[in-house]
């Protein structure tokens, strides 16, 4: 088992969801972001994605965008990126996910990429724009030096992909909880727990909801039938109002230790 199996191992013997906060690496710069993750862990997050800045995130809202421009204005690369995992690494245990698009991976080298990766002490690959049928090369340097490659569902995936996603996908399922880009939004989708409830019929991974979910109240709703919550948007937003950098690394764990306080909170209806 690795670090992403072993967390959810846990949190399932405590009946608990985890929360995994997501971060753009160099936002507002390295030093500042290594700081962060810290904050992070220390407010409660449980896995981290560390977001791996592209010029053209077509996945992403308007928040994470901002994000990601903030991060290549500091010339934030892959490779810096992977030094700072390696850097976090040195002091927490707590699993790791570079969250990117394919091109710099590519561009990297899919070989070097996932060695240099592991080497780095990351757990877990999302390529947001990669489908899983297209995704055997990255895959096969992946599985070679045992990073979990995760991939994303959504409410319209239909039943093969559905399908094709449980037989390929490592370490949990990110069910995206609506249709459309990233960004904090009012309420959590009426139907999500039965979409989610459905998912299980196909797979006994880990299911992780993400997109859109901005509050205490939302993430608690999540946890009670998801295995774990994924926040982006509300935690760059929340930090973001913050102009002085140790204010922003502040409000990264105190809008953790919120979110985490109102999971641990409710009891698990179903699944996990």
């Amino acid at each position: 088992m690795n670090r992403i199996d072993e967390k959810f191992a846990a949190l399932r013997a405590q009946g608990k969801a985890a929360l995994i906060p997501f971060v753009s690496a160099g936002d507002p710069n390295i030093r500042t972001t290594l700081q962060i993750l810290g904050a992070l862990e220390q407010g409660g997050a449980d896995l981290i994605e560390l977001g791996v800045p592209f010029s053209d995130p077509i996945a992403d809202g308007p928040t994470i965008q901002r994000a990601s421009e903030r991060s290549l204005k500091q010339g934030c690369t892959l490779p810096r990126v992977l030094a700072l995992a390696r850097d976090f690494r040195r002091g927490s245990e707590l699993p790791l996910i570079l969250f990117g698009y394919y091109n710099p991976f590519f561009h990297y080298g899919l070989e070097r990429f996932a060695k240099r990766a592991r080497e780095a002490g990351v757990d877990g690959v999302l390529c947001v724009d990669l489908p899983p049928e297209e995704s055997g090369e990255l895959k096969y340097w992946t599985d070679a030096v045992g990073l979990d490659t995760i991939f994303l569902l959504a409410p319209t995936s239909e039943a093969e992909r559905i399908r094709t996603v449980a037989q390929r996908c490592q370490g949990f399922i990110y069910y995206v909880s609506v249709i459309g880009i990233t960004g904090a939004r009012a309420r959590v989708e009426a139907q999500l727990e039965k979409q989610v409830a459905g998912l299980r019929r196909y797979t006994s991974l880990p299911i992780g909801v993400g997109f859109g979910i901005s509050s205490p109240e939302q993430a608690a709703s999540v946890a009670s039938f998801a295995d774990a919550v994924v926040v982006g948007s509300a935690l760059i937003e929340a930090m973001e109002k913050r102009v002085r950098t140790r204010d922003k690394i502040k409000q990264a764990g105190e809008f953790a230790g919120r979110l985490k306080r109102a999971m641990d909170g409710v009891s698990k209806r179903t699944g996990g």
